[in-house]
């Protein structure tokens, strides 16, 4: 990242003072000097961060025209703004599930914030700092519904997920063999469904789910169980060469201290009734490899 742009302001810098020393011209003259926008800490002159979120999950990362909202949109903007990054300067990548190793190992992007979860196999490919989040997957149901508070409780009942999603068949593998799965290729569709009376539940991680509920169309209507039964840390996704694993971790560790972390989460999930795993949450980052 920033590499790159140190490297074109060393070399902008010599060939400026080879045409001076050929031109008569004395060392140090002002003609010579380097542009400030090629500089580091220019505030924003010719450098930028592309950063991978995604952009249609609402409360976490959403793309309304030019605008960028959600928990890992603030996240990924407080990180970039510890690494010495202004929000101008950052550049906003849509970031699909099963594109996000590819996209971080051909450069396409710099950090990926986009629900991200931590595990051994992708660790052979791209490396993670964090976790900034430990989200679980949960059950959104109508705002008066008493009976389902656990995935057990969905026997005999109808279950909502995306499409390739396998969190619904989890749920009828290990927990209520009876339920009736339903698919839809979004989740805003499997909302639509329940808040229609076509399904008795949706399923995904929790903030996910916290997320869809904070919509204003659906305040007031659904609402999350609050008995996550997994455990999906969320890291912020790297190339395996990067050398600012630490920094992010670090970025993560202030946000959390100064409060930034716990005003994200309240700021994206207000009005649903959600609150984190306390057992898991604020997280505790890892060890950069």
């Amino acid at each position: 990242m920033r590499t790159r742009h140190a490297g074109a302001a060393v070399l902008a810098a010599l060939t400026a003072l080879t045409l001076a020393a050929c031109g008569g011209g004395e060392v140090g003259d002002d003609s010579t000097t380097t542009d400030p926008e090629q500089t580091e800490g220019g505030g924003g002159g010719g450098e930028s961060i592309k950063i991978g979120i995604k952009f249609d999950q609402p409360g976490l990362g959403y793309q309304d025209g030019s605008s960028y909202t959600g928990f890992d949109v603030d996240v990924a903007t407080y990180v970039a703004g510890e690494l010495g990054y202004s929000e101008d300067q950052i550049e906003w990548v849509e970031a699909p599930s099963a594109q996000r190793e590819t996209m971080l190992q051909t450069g396409q992007v710099d950090m990926i914030f986009a629900t991200y979860s931590i595990t051994d196999t992708r660790k052979e490919t791209v490396a993670f700092a964090g976790p900034y989040f430990v989200a679980g997957q949960d059950l959104l149901v109508a705002e008066s519904n008493t009976d389902i508070t656990g995935p057990e409780s969905l026997e005999g009942k109808n279950l909502c997920s995306v499409t390739g999603s396998t969190s619904a068949q989890r749920i009828k593998d290990e927990y209520a063999a009876g339920v009736q799965l339903l698919e839809r290729p979004g989740y805003a569709e499997c909302v639509t469904a329940l808040t229609a009376g076509q399904v008795d539940a949706v399923t995904t991680d929790d903030i996910i789910l916290a997320g869809l509920a904070a919509q204003p169309a659906n305040q007031g209507k659904v609402k999350v169980v609050g008995a996550p039964f997994s455990t999906e840390r969320y890291g912020v996704g790297l190339p395996q060469d990067n050398d600012i694993c630490e920094d992010v971790n670090a970025a993560i560790e202030k946000m959390i201290e100064d409060g930034s972390w716990e005003e994200f989460v309240t700021k994206n999930t207000e009005g649903t009734g959600y609150t984190p795993n306390a057992s898991e949450n604020p997280p505790t980052v890892d060890p950069c490899a």
